[in-house]
């Protein structure tokens, strides 16, 4: 089949963006792709931070004109929804050129039945809080904005119901259902490469974490966690790897190592091979964004064999499956960290129970379920 995605971008960093890019990944070989973005992607960068092999000539290129790009930047604010709203116009006059049109860029129209997957969906006025901005404290202003993006969209709420509508979690799944009335399918992202099996007593007794260094991730109360762990008698370390996103917080974070020398390190932009042996090198993992739709870096500890401690509520409760690993706050995360630092026991059935649930989230198994859903979908009377 001829197959469109539509995505705004494929570069690092960032979940979505991964998700999107596995997707031509999964498909490449079965159809004849084609990618609607604001730009072309650096494809290079792609495989080197996702863990991707994807070629230039795998898929054709739509890209919005020069001077929209222009435009957009000029922009004081993100423009996110309106910007996306033109991608998905566009989308709509490329639709009829395709047997199938695929967003991972939440909910779409394009006119036709397509398959959207959602990561949080953006027609939810009901934001995250890091989300919120000056521009969203008006009323009037916001509701103004989301018809406006609507009517560049051309968007029918009814056609969009009638997509194969994917989630990232069953989270997200109970969030989708209570705003349009809509039964998604849960599809875990996709979490690459090869992970090895370092035996727990060849693993140095320190912490990772992993992900955007944004203010959301909250690597400020990770520090914090850990220093109270180590006021405690407890000698651990602190591994920072990521990309840098905001970069308020990666002065925050920068100013962090410095203060903590002694046991915390910042491995900023580091190819995906050195992030797998950073992980697979560290028994313990961190993580503090609140709520979060998925977690890709809690679902790549489990991968790598680590135990992480996640905050409660979100995707990566699901990810962990066991309230053993959630904490509410910092003293309780700090209780449950010395808890099992002191019990091998406890050590050794979290990472029997991690290790079953490893699979899940492997990139081979995200390929094949991606496949079948394209073509029983394409199966279906249009």
């Amino acid at each position: 089949m001829k197959v469109l995605l539509v995505q705004p971008s494929l570069d690092p960093p960032g979940g979505g963006n991964l998700v999107a890019a596995w997707m031509l990944e999964a498909l490449r070989g079965e159809h004849a792709l084609s990618l609607l973005t604001w730009q072309p992607p650096d494809v290079a960068a792609c495989n080197r931070h996702y863990g991707t092999s994807l070629r230039g000539g795998d898929f054709a290129i739509y890209s919005v004109p020069a001077l929209a790009r222009r435009l957009g930047r000029l922009s004081p604010t993100p423009l996110a929804l309106l910007k996306d709203a033109y991608l998905m116009r566009r989308g709509q006059a490329l639709a009829a050129d395709h047997d199938l049109v695929l967003t991972c860029n939440n909910e779409g129209d394009f006119g036709r039945r397509a398959i959207q997957y959602i990561h949080y969906p953006k027609l939810d006025r009901q934001r995250p809080a890091v989300d919120l901005r000056w521009y969203h404290a008006s009323r009037g202003l916001v509701a103004l904005y989301y018809r406006a993006a609507a009517r560049v969209a051309r968007l029918s709420p009814a056609r969009m119901k009638q997509n194969l509508t994917l989630v990232n979690s069953a989270y997200m799944a109970a969030r989708v259902r209570t705003l349009h009335g809509i039964a998604p399918i849960v599809l875990h992202p996709p979490v690459p490469g090869d992970f090895p099996a370092i035996p727990w007593a060849e693993r140095d007794n320190g912490f990772v974490c992993v992900g955007r260094l944004s203010r959301e991730k909250r690597i400020d109360t990770i520090v914090d966690i850990l220093r109270r762990v180590r006021a405690g008698g407890d000698d651990v370390t602190l591994d920072v790897v990521g990309m840098p996103d905001d970069r308020t917080h990666v002065r925050v974070v920068r100013r962090l190592a410095r203060e903590h020398a002694a046991w915390m390190r910042v491995h900023l932009d580091v190819p995906r091979d050195e992030l797998i042996r950073l992980m697979t090198r560290r028994r313990y993992g961190i993580h503090a964004m609140r709520d979060e739709h998925f977690g890709i870096a809690v679902a790549e500890m489990v991968r790598a064999g680590t135990i992480p401690f996640v905050s409660a509520g979100g995707g990566p409760v699901e990810i962990v499956g066991t309230d053993t690993l959630c904490w509410s706050d910092p003293a309780d995360a700090v209780a449950k960290i010395r808890a099992v630092l002191h019990s091998p026991e406890r050590q050794s059935a979290l990472c029997q129970h991690l290790a079953g649930r490893a699979a899940l989230f492997s990139a081979e198994r995200f390929c094949a379920a991606l496949r079948a859903l394209v073509r029983d979908f394409s199966a279906l009377p249009a």
